[in-house]
């Protein structure tokens, strides 16, 4: 749903695209790559072994080594949620897009019990439990440490405001609990809930997720 509802339409044919928190090859950088010329940045060397990237960079903070008006798309899957300067973040997306593009993001909804849970855990905690709770194996990659800076509708709206973005989209999104796979009561319990907040758009807040597009305006006078 998130590659096709929301990323595909905004990728234009021959796209230049960027993956913001790329990381090694991955089922959204393998969709992306399909759509045009994909570019990837992220603060962690294992972005090198990422084989659907025609470059990727390993970055310092927010700064990307592109110039302005590089990309016609940018993206992000479960990375927003990892930056602690939301205002630096979207200025420096903003400023490497074209005028007319689009940033794209998914990131975890701060009001749904799991990012809820993740805040007020420690995050040695939190790790062992996201592990354990949707069954991966030991060896499996660590979460890394979550901030929350930008991670409700309001504050998406609010931030991207600021950075000089237009939002054309938000839409919280419940689908099908990962975070039950440790056992079947688990799972039977987080599915009643996706069913409940599914049920009404009064209870959207309480979705899982966060599915944003915002849009560099055409003609945009804001500097970053």
């Amino acid at each position: 749903m998130f590659h096709e509802s929301f990323c595909r339409p905004h990728a234009p044919p021959a796209a230049r695209i960027l993956e913001v928190g790329a990381g090694p090859t991955n089922a959204t950088s393998a969709f992306l790559s399909t759509l045009g010329e994909l570019h990837g940045v992220d603060v962690g060397d294992e972005v090198r072994s990422n084989a659907c990237l025609k470059t990727a960079s390993v970055i310092e903070g927010d700064r990307f080594p592109f110039p302005d008006a590089s990309f016609e798309l940018a993206v992000s899957n479960f990375v927003v949620e990892h930056v602690g300067d939301a205002a630096s973040h979207l200025r420096e997306v903003h400023r490497v897009l074209k005028p007319g593009a689009h940033y794209v993001f998914r990131t975890p909804n701060l009001w749904h019990y799991v990012t809820l849970a993740s805040r007020l855990t420690r995050h040695d905690v939190h790790v062992w439990a996201a592990n354990w709770l949707r069954a991966l194996p030991r060896d499996h990659h660590d979460p890394y440490p979550t901030v929350y800076a930008m991670n409700t509708a309001d504050a998406v709206r609010r931030e991207a405001q600021k950075a000089g973005f237009e939002v054309a989209r938000v839409d919280l999104v419940e689908r099908e609990p990962s975070y039950g796979m440790a056992a079947r009561p688990l799972f039977l319990a987080f599915m009643v809930y996706e069913r409940i907040v599914n049920a009404t758009p009064k209870l959207a807040a309480l979705r899982a997720n966060l599915f944003v597009v915002l849009r560099k305006p055409a003609a945009s006078s804001f500097r970053s």
